[in-house]
């Protein structure tokens, strides 16, 4: 009877060892797939770390390209006007025709007050005027019937007599 207790203390025991082990061996795996995991995250940080500077360089790169832009409109710059211009004769024409009419208004109040040839004299070429796409969608944001009544403009003159129309700051 002694040889059986200590048979199955001896088993348990050796059962216990097992289940050390076997907890043991677990407790490696999960440690093995936490370490995978952190790895993927830091992986994962540092890809979203380059393309986070990768980003930043970019506008790093557009903002210095605005800039040379604006220092090369800087130069060239002759003359430079604000108007606020009344396009209420516009709203005199049928609707369908009102936002064609005050566009016309525009070019011809520009070139009005900022003395603009229309016609070529001798070898020279004529003046050009340019709309820029702001000023076109503030005359066009309301569709063809509802221009506005008047429109605040800045308008540029460089070094070859083009002039261009833009959007004066604030609208």
């Amino acid at each position: 009877m002694e040889e059986k207790v200590e048979v199955t203390e001896e088993a348990e025991e050796e059962e216990e060892k097992a289940e050390e082990i076997e907890e043991a061996e677990e407790e490696e795996e999960v440690l093995a797939e936490e370490a995978e995991a952190v790895e993927k995250a830091e992986e994962r940080l540092a890809e979203e770390e380059a393309e986070e500077e990768e980003i930043l360089e970019v506008e790093e790169e557009k903002e210095v390209e605005k800039e040379e832009k604006k220092e090369i409109e800087e130069e060239e710059i002759v003359e430079e006007k604000f108007y606020t211009i009344p396009l209420r004769r516009a709203w005199i024409s049928p609707r369908k025709n009102r936002a064609p009419r005050a566009m016309r208004i525009l070019k011809s109040f520009v070139k009005k007050h900022m003395k603009l040839r229309t016609e070529a004299v001798g070898e020279e070429e004529a003046e050009r005027l340019v709309v820029s796409s702001e000023v076109n969608e503030k005359i066009w944001g309301r569709g063809i019937e509802k221009p506005p009544r008047k429109i605040s403009v800045r308008a540029v003159k460089d070094k070859e007599g083009v002039v261009t129309i833009y959007l004066a700051e604030g609208d």
